[in-house]
């Protein structure tokens, strides 16, 4: 064999044993202490091992507070090698802001390395019936890339409406009210920097998704709420980090008119099928994924307005 077509070769299965590129995971700065990761809106794909959600960082002087896990063992990795670029200080609290895999599927991980993982317990029948489900999607979608995850659940419910904690001298308010995306989804309050983690109760630049467990009743009370709060700096589930009213324009003003008009359409009896062809999503079509969710999400809602 020629020497330049043996060298090829060698190069050749060099790149093959070579793992695949890691998710690139950042943390930036949106306040004194406080970082965000703005994390991809499209589909979750190989390149991006499931993580298309954001996540928090709040570090603390008696140690780091990770908001949400991330989606697969391997992730959380690159996760955690993101929290050290940013504190030394240990990762002592991970808290899953809703029931989507991206919230909480690298627990496992982080338990590991000592951390407490918190949730409100609205959510816990959720994780426990479509953790399974999860993880096999994400073998599908992510081959290798998903080995190692396995549902790990929070070790610290809790299960007010609002619960405060402290860390460091750091105050974190938590806020559900009934769920919304998913039925343990709670905000992430941070008073003294005025400053909220919405998990998937705010979704900017691309479009929210109404799915089999979703509640838009009580998703619109608990975005009532992050009125209330008036925050300076939103970072939403998905999209740029955010303010009151882009949140308002692009997620509630949604809701508030899907459940409307699939409210009069139940009343007046009209069928389904009808009810969806004729919403009027002209406001919202410039987010992304608006054409491929619309039609599930005013299905979904007008099967849930049938239940009211």
């Amino acid at each position: 064999m020629p020497t330049f077509i043996r060298a090829f070769l060698s190069g050749v299965a060099l790149l093959l044993a070579l793992p695949a590129a890691a998710v690139e995971v950042n943390f930036q700065p949106v306040a004194d202490g406080v970082y965000a990761h703005i994390g991809e809106m499209g589909a979750r794909t190989a390149a991006n091992e499931g993580l298309n959600a954001n996540l928090g960082l709040v570090v603390t002087p008696a140690g780091a507070v990770l908001i949400d896990s991330g989606a697969t063992f391997k992730s959380a990795q690159q996760i955690h090698a993101a929290v050290r670029r940013v504190t030394t200080q240990p990762v002592r609290w991970v808290i899953n802001t809703g029931g989507q895999d991206h919230r909480w599927l690298g627990n496992g991980y982080f338990q590991a390395q000592g951390a407490e993982l918190i949730a409100h317990a609205a959510g816990e029948a959720d994780l426990r019936q479509r953790g399974g489900e999860h993880v096999s999607s994400l073998r599908s979608a992510l081959g290798p890339l998903a080995e190692g995850t396995v549902p790990v659940l929070p070790t610290r419910w809790l299960r007010g409406t609002d619960e405060q904690l402290k860390l460091g001298g750091v105050v974190f308010e938590f806020k559900h009210r009934g769920g919304a995306h998913t039925p343990g989804d709670m905000l992430v309050w941070l008073p003294q920097k005025t400053v909220l983690f919405s998990g998937d109760v705010v979704y900017v630049d691309r479009l929210l998704g109404v799915i089999p467990v979703s509640q838009t009743k009580p998703w619109l009370a608990t975005f009532a709420e992050i009125e209330r709060l008036a925050p300076t700096v939103i970072v939403p589930g998905h999209g740029q980090v955010t303010n009151l009213a882009t949140a308002q324009a692009q997620t509630r003003d949604y809701l508030r008119a899907l459940r409307a008009h699939m409210k009069q359409a139940v009343d007046e009896g009209l069928d389904m099928s009808a009810a969806v062809k004729t919403f009027h999503a002209r406001p919202w079509l410039g987010l992304l994924n608006a054409a491929e969710l619309m039609p599930g999400n005013a299905s979904r809602t007008y099967l849930e307005l049938e239940r009211e």
